[in-house]
């Protein structure tokens, strides 16, 4: 058994790193932005931060979509999205097979939508014409891209068209919560009419945003004044949006902060965006292969590698270990906290963080017991990097 390097967490030598799939490491001139004196958002200046971000979101995604911001997380967006979207009373169906995919069904029966579930077991994916044969006289079909809690990434394009193909008239809400910046994702093809996410996943900014980016169809079928929300009522946040104006305060200074990281983003085509991230996560994937601890998904998300640790460990002895170490991973979502760790380079990293939490998956394995080859993980995470 390789011996584990016996550094202290609270020595310099380790440096502390955010490798869960969010919050996620900012770049330090991000950082820099929130520092600069307060603004007010109305001013000009303000104005100008907030019609800047929009502009960057829209063009991140691809396609001619009109974001609105909260100043919220993702799952505040995401109801925003479905109480402006969905009339009271109407159908919704949620499309599930892990915890954040469920939330959208706690919140579609909470708020008292008529609402259809179609669950598969966790780490498993959606199937397409299952889904698609729920949404028959539906109004909404509420569904996740990529499931944070099983590393799942599911194919939203066939799954949209499929559920199109039965119901043209039908609103999909997408959660993209940890795909959007990272996954291929080309909502006006699929059919998609709005994109969730947030800014502590793949924008890497902090937490305190959400995002939802609207086609144009979907715009002209929103509810107006919706008597479910106020101040996630989109359509009224929409039409100030495009003013440069809020009906509230917004988090201006994380505004700002968002519309500088998009830049680093945009600074290279999408599909280049896309390729690395796919890259890095499977740098990921292929160490904790090298040290038995093998991907949950069948179609695995670029966005985090959920791993099934070795049968002599749990998840949250993994995770806890890594916390020691100085390494903020995470276990699984309850009830699965035992089953999986999850680690990432979901935001501010490049394929030498990938392969440092390689080297950083050895130390911690090490310590644990596990038997294994030194370097293996490191180099099975260098091959990944360079077959794609």
């Amino acid at each position: 058994m390789p011996d584990a390097l016996s550094l202290s967490p609270h020595l310099p030598l380790n440096r502390p790193r955010l490798i869960a799939p969010g919050p996620v490491e900012v770049e330090p001139r991000v950082l820099l932005e929130l520092a600069r004196p307060q603004p007010h958002h109305r001013s000009p200046e303000g104005i100008a931060a907030l019609m800047d971000a929009r502009a960057k979101l829209s063009a991140l995604l691809g396609d001619p979509y009109d974001a609105v911001i909260t100043t919220s997380s993702g799952t505040g967006a995401f109801e925003g999205a479905l109480v402006s979207l969905t009339p009271e009373g109407a159908r919704v169906v949620s499309a599930q097979a892990g915890k954040f995919s469920e939330r959208w069904g706690e919140m579609s029966r909470q708020l008292g939508y008529d609402t259809t579930l179609v669950s598969k077991p966790w780490g498993s994916l959606l199937d397409p014409e299952e889904v698609a044969g729920a949404c028959v006289g539906a109004h909404t079909l509420l569904v996740t891209h990529s499931e944070t809690s099983t590393g799942a990434l599911h194919d939203l394009a066939a799954i949209t068209r499929a559920a199109k193909a039965q119901n043209p008239d039908l609103i999909v809400i997408a959660d993209c919560i940890t795909s959007y910046g990272v996954a291929e994702l080309r909502p006006a093809g699929w059919g998609v009419d709005a994109v969730v996410s947030g800014s502590q996943k793949g924008t890497a900014t902090p937490p305190g945003l959400g995002f939802v980016l609207l086609s144009p169809e979907v715009q002209q079928r929103m509810i107006p004044a919706t008597g479910r929300g106020f101040y996630l009522d989109l359509t009224r946040e929409l039409r100030g949006q495009k003013e440069g104006n809020t009906p509230q305060t917004p988090a201006i200074n994380l505004i700002s902060a968002l519309a500088l990281a998009l830049d680093r983003l945009l600074a290279v085509p999408r599909e280049v965006l896309w390729a690395e991230k796919r890259r890095q996560a499977d740098a990921l994937i292929a160490a904790g292969e090298a040290l038995g601890a093998l991907a949950w998904a069948p179609r695995t998300s670029p966005a985090v590698a959920v791993l099934r640790p070795p049968s002599s460990l749990t998840g949250r002895q993994v995770a806890a270990r890594l916390a020691e170490m100085g390494q903020r991973a995470l276990p699984g979502q309850a009830p699965h906290e035992d089953t999986v760790f999850r680690v990432s380079t979901l935001g501010y990293a490049d394929r030498y963080d990938a392969l440092g939490i390689a080297g950083i998956l050895e130390d911690c394995f090490a310590s644990l017991g596990v038997a294994f080859e030194r370097g293996s993980a490191v180099s099975a995470a260098w091959r990944a990097l360079a077959e794609r």
